[in-house]
């Protein structure tokens, strides 16, 4: 039969996979660079890029700004053509998200706790799995923590996912104190001579200042469940959300500095742009980005692959 002799087709590479997560996205740039590549820019042109940036989310302080960059650069190399644009503004892009330095992790003595924050149905659950998953392909040994203990079957969804992800979980009981969740959880990771931990927070308003704090303390007592671990913040952002991301960034790097972001539900969402504003604004760096609902859709964020998947060729 053909069938039997027909070649698989190669998984998609990272970058092929993030293309495709950020076609809605990119859709806003493509008039921005369809016209033809024979013509002359101009100020209209660069005003034209910028609204391209706007209707991605970027914002329009940033849009601006990044075409005013893309422009300069192009004069400072004699650069004329409208054909010339796209390198360069790929090459502006990338270097505004490199701007947030990525995290330099101490080996920890004991081990890696990661507290997960984020506003309501960002994505931390699922995020939880995809992490404790790529742990155990590492051949790491992670504990998941279900620390959200008001929401009903909130424990429940991160038990069908920690199963999908062979890992180990526990949790406490409705309504308990997370901050003592998180403790025992830490305490308990020790004794069984795990390597990381990754706990799932409660969902909440970034408005909220009693939420707020509330992380702080489940900061502590992760420190306190382990003094030679090292306990990071990282931020799950919804990227459908758009520009409100840098309101809901701003107000968790301040409750909790955030040791870096990850970002959800980039495939579904043509307001992808707006991470670009949220390294701008807070200097932190976008370490991944979830491309899909399935475990090994979560992808190492780099700045130079997100450029090049997110500004289309010209033509």
């Amino acid at each position: 039969m053909a069938g039997e002799h027909a070649k698989a087709r190669p998984a998609p590479s990272r970058l092929e996979r993030l293309r495709t997560a950020l076609n809605r996205t990119r859709a806003f740039f493509g008039t921005a660079f369809a016209t033809s590549a024979e013509d002359l820019v101009d100020e209209d042109y660069f005003a034209h890029l910028a609204e391209s940036l706007v209707l991605a989310d970027v914002g329009a302080p940033l849009a601006n700004e990044l075409a005013g960059h893309i422009a300069q650069a192009m004069r400072d190399r004699g650069l004329l053509r409208k054909s010339d644009a796209l390198p360069v503004a790929r090459e502006v892009l990338a270097a505004v998200l490199r701007e947030a330095p990525m995290p330099q992790l101490q080996e920890p003595h004991e081990m890696l706790v990661v507290l997960l924050v984020g506003v309501n149905g960002s994505g931390k659950t699922t995020l939880a799995a995809k992490l404790a998953h790529r742990l155990r392909q590492a051949g790491h040994a992670p504990l998941l923590v279900a620390a959200d203990t008001f929401r009903a079957a909130a424990a429940e969804q991160l038990q069908i996912w920690a199963e999908r992800a062979g890992a180990q979980i526990v949790g406490g009981e409705q309504g308990a104190d997370p901050a003592s969740v998180v403790f025992d959880a830490v305490q308990s990771a020790m004794a069984r001579h795990l390597e990381a931990v990754i706990v799932d927070t409660a969902g909440r308003l970034q408005t909220k200042h009693n939420l707020m704090q509330e992380l702080a303390k489940i900061s502590r007592a992760a420190a306190k469940g382990c003094p030679a671990a090292s306990v990071v913040h990282l931020l799950v952002l919804d990227a459908t959300v758009g520009q409100n991301a840098l309101s809901q960034a701003e107000l968790f790097n301040e409750c909790c500095p955030l040791m870096g972001i990850a970002v959800a539900k980039l495939d579904g969402t043509a307001k992808g742009g707006a991470i670009v504003a949220v390294v701008h604004q807070l200097k932190v760096p976008m370490l991944f980005a979830g491309v899909g609902e399935r475990l090994d859709d979560l992808l190492d964020f780099d700045p130079g692959e997100f450029a090049l998947a997110l500004l289309p060729e010209a033509g």
